[in-house]
């Protein structure tokens, strides 16, 4: 708890030192707590408990008009959780920082990101915890985009430290652009690290929107790890939002070996729907997301996920799932899973 009350006191103060200067407008502080319970009766990992997922403190803010900047810290409770930091360590509490960047945005088809943030790879990575919409992110976004990376590079939300180019162009006649494209050079470790090899992960994106509410995208990652080798991946992803609906599904493939040097492929796919039943307010979903460690079906671990969620207002949400757990690498391949989680935006 100290060290929670003196990291949201050195924000408050930035806050207030920031708003007093000319160089920065539009500060904000904002974040979002997530509290959850979750039980499971996996043959031998039998579990059944509350947790307190994390909680995130977030400034941003804009700087001589054109540049756009963001920090954030993460706080952890009385357990790490796996798909986020994919170590399962026990701590009472646990403070990163997982977001240091500015971005130059003068232009709408040229801006430069630098800093720690989120790598350029798949629609799902980027997104925000709780509108993602599952009690997680996809297994293949958690083991190939950087989460709890297969490489056993330090877990990292999806994210590393490096400088990116991304723009919008080509618009219609509505002024809608249709073409989004994104190239970044990273380190390759993940958050708070130093290029261990001196070699560089380069990551990059190009999407096509036909029509509002649709992305078609793919995505290429060539780069290495220490002690492990280089890997390649690639990503083919879509999605549909329209009237609260929506549809995403995400392909991964994955070529370079595994931290335990026993798979040198893998690959993983998910497939989602989230439909309304009051419009903004209650929603019911289902998932399909497989994984496959080594690009073999004896490897494979598959969600079958159907849920639903309510909110109360826009700043507290409600989620229930449950799923039914297919993993071949047990010796009992199936189990249950339920995850209840309320969300708290501020």
């Amino acid at each position: 708890m100290k060290k929670f009350l003196i990291a949201a006191l050195l924000m408050g103060t930035t806050v207030s030192t920031q708003a007093q200067s000319k160089w920065f407008e539009d500060i904000k502080f904002s974040g979002y707590g997530m509290v959850q319970y979750q039980g499971s009766d996996q043959e031998g990992g039998k579990s059944n408990t509350f947790n307190l997922r994390l909680v995130r403190l977030a400034l941003e803010g804009r700087a001589h008009k054109d540049f756009y900047w963001k920090t954030q810290i993460q706080i952890n409770g009385n357990a790490f959780d796996e798909t986020e930091f994919g170590n399962g360590k026990k701590n009472s509490l646990t403070i990163r920082l997982v977001d240091l960047f500015g971005e130059w945005q003068k232009y709408e088809f040229f801006k430069v990101k630098a800093g720690q943030f989120k790598r350029p790879f798949t629609f799902e990575n980027p997104m925000h915890p709780i509108t993602q919409g599952f009690m997680s992110y996809s297994q293949n976004v958690s083991k190939l985009a950087g989460f709890a990376d297969r490489t056993g590079e330090q877990a990292s939300n999806g994210r590393d430290i490096g400088v990116q180019l991304q723009g919008d162009f080509l618009k219609d006649a509505s002024g809608r652009n249709l073409l989004h494209y994104q190239v970044g050079v990273f380190n390759g470790e993940g958050i708070n690290q130093k290029d261990r090899d001196n070699r560089k992960d380069i990551i990059g994106g190009l999407w096509v929107m036909p029509i509002k509410g649709m992305r078609i995208g793919a995505f290429a990652w060539t780069g290495s790890r220490e002690g492990v080798g280089e890997k390649n991946r690639y990503a083919l992803s879509g999605e549909y939002t329209a009237d609260d609906w929506t549809f995403r599904t995400e392909y991964i493939h994955n070529q370079g070996w595994n931290a335990a040097h026993t798979a040198d492929k893998a690959d993983g796919y998910y497939a989602l729907v989230i439909a309304p039943v009051l419009k903004n307010k209650f929603h019911v979903k289902a998932r399909y997301d497989l994984y496959r460690e080594a690009k073999e079906w004896g490897s494979s671990k598959t969600f079958y996920e159907v849920g639903a969620d309510y909110l109360f207002t826009k700043n507290l949400q409600l989620n229930i799932e449950y799923a039914r757990v297919n993993d071949r690498t047990l010796e009992k391949h199936n189990y249950n899973l339920v995850d209840v989680e309320l969300d708290i935006r501020f």
